[in-house]
């Protein structure tokens, strides 16, 4: 997985721990250098004052600075003339040093690393004696300040993953605690539907990012909001409005029927009633939708044992089964007891039932299996043996005006609303519907109530 396809908490805490990394790391490089260039700096400010003792030492002569090697800090210095060496120490001629040219060194002090790997720091100054002019060499053994410094080192190399798993936990914490408002508006916004446009995101804090965010989104739900509102009351107005005409026409197309003589007339008069009845189905099924949308559609909640409901609903479609020479099988278990509003539940039944005679061809066979489940869920399992719904459908049939197929559709007179108002329906009761494909071909929708 990528750096850009992770999280943005997980990122915040990568480049929080990267920047803090950075920074202990130069820091620490910074106290290092530092703590070295200061014990240096003392160690010299030692060899630097050791070396004027001893040029004092030397202008009293050999014993002056036996003394000084006997009773002094200092160990290993030797004192040069022009004639040559006029003093050493005995550790100084114990060691290689002597072989050290510091003819040939560009300052007055200096490390000198040697053959045997030890390494020491030298101090060099000219003085007067007598007559002459001598060089004074100091020498320190570097080891102690070596010892120190990676002691130093040691314990910032150990303690740097430690300080970074605390910048990678804090920098979590931290980037959670930053990030929570995102984590409530995310919450909320899954909450929103077309359903629930009334819904407004958290707003913290009006004045930092999140919340200027958020009150653009609930802005932007606001005029959604209008928006479906004006479209609702179109849709309810549209419908009410047109149910006048069409009772007038259909009542002067029976009038018509009545008085008329003519076959050929007759004929074109119940087309034209077919066509009203048509219209007159879908207006009703766009003004429940609209109701429903707007939350005005009536439901009176009570306890209705289930199975009356069902068998009375399927004697009603009985005769559109007959008509159709289709096998209807009825299996109801007894006893079950719903809290529902009976007149919606009874219209997603039926609209249920009307799917599946009209998919089903003729001669199919539908069935009504209606049983209490081990967790007191009732199901109610319509089944056809139709052609089935193919892939590319089955997550679309329950939006309103889909139809699987346009032309047939037209055929049987559907609108396809049928199966948004049976979802609304058994959803406004605490129910749900499912779609299953049928095994052998047919399809099967299935409702689930809570049994009380």
């Amino acid at each position: 997985m990528s750096f850009a396809a992770t999280s943005v908490r997980t990122r915040l805490t990568l480049w929080h721990s990267a920047a803090l990394g950075l920074i202990v790391l130069t820091f620490s490089l910074g106290i290092y250098f530092t703590v070295r260039s200061a014990m240096l700096a003392e160690l010299d400010r030692q060899l630097a004052n050791a070396t004027d003792m001893i040029g004092e030492a030397a202008a009293g002569g050999t014993g002056e600075l036996y003394e000084t090697e006997e009773h002094g800090s200092i160990s290993l210095f030797q004192v040069v003339g022009t004639s040559g060496v006029l003093y050493k120490t005995q550790a100084w001629a114990k060691t290689p040093l002597l072989n050290v040219d510091v003819s040939t060194r560009p300052g007055n002090a200096w490390s000198e690393r040697l053959a045997t790997g030890e390494l020491y720091r030298m101090h060099s100054s000219m003085a007067r004696v007598e007559n002459d002019t001598v060089r004074v060499i100091v020498a320190q053994d570097e080891r102690p300040v070596g010892q120190s410094l990676r002691s130093l080192a040691a314990t910032m190399v150990l303690g740097f993953p430690g300080a970074l798993a605390l910048a990678l936990m804090g920098g979590y914490v931290l980037a959670g605690k930053a990030l929570s408002p995102i984590n409530r508006i995310v919450l909320k916004a899954q909450e929103i539907t077309a359903d629930r446009l009334s819904e407004r995101l958290p707003v913290d804090n009006p004045a930092d990012e999140f919340g200027k965010l958020a009150t653009v989104f609930n802005k932007t739900f606001s005029r959604l909001q209008d928006s479906f509102d004006r479209l609702k009351r179109f849709t309810a107005d549209a419908s009410h409005e047109l149910r006048t005409p069409l009772t007038a026409i259909r009542s002067i197309g029976e009038v018509a029927l009545q008085s008329s003589n003519d076959p050929a007339c007759r004929e074109v008069i119940g087309s034209m009633l077919e066509e009203t009845d048509r219209l007159r189905s879908l207006v009703d099924n766009l003004l429940m939708l609209a109701r429903a949308d707007s939350g005005m559609a009536p439901l009176k909640k009570e306890k209705i044992e289930l199975g009356p409901l069902v068998q009375e609903t399927v004697e009603y479609m009985g005769a559109l089964f007959e008509e159709k020479r289709q096998g209807l099988t009825v299996a109801l278990e007894k006893n079950i007891v719903v809290e529902a509003d009976r007149t919606t539940l009874r219209q997603a039944i039926i609209n249920l039932l009307d799917n599946a005679t009209k998919y089903t061809p003729v001669g199919g066979h539908v069935s009504v299996v209606m049983r209490r489940q081990k967790t007191n869920i009732v199901t109610i399992e319509i089944t056809d043996s139709g052609p089935g719904i193919a892939d590319q459908h089955r997550d679309k049939i329950f939006e309103r005006f889909y139809r699987v197929d346009p032309g047939r559709s037209s055929e049987t007179g559907g609108a396809g609303l049928g199966l948004s108002i049976a979802k609304w329906a058994v959803q406004a009761n605490g129910g749900r519907l499912e779609f299953q494909p049928h095994e052998g071909g047919g399809s099967m929708f299935r409702i689930q109530m809570p049994a009380r």
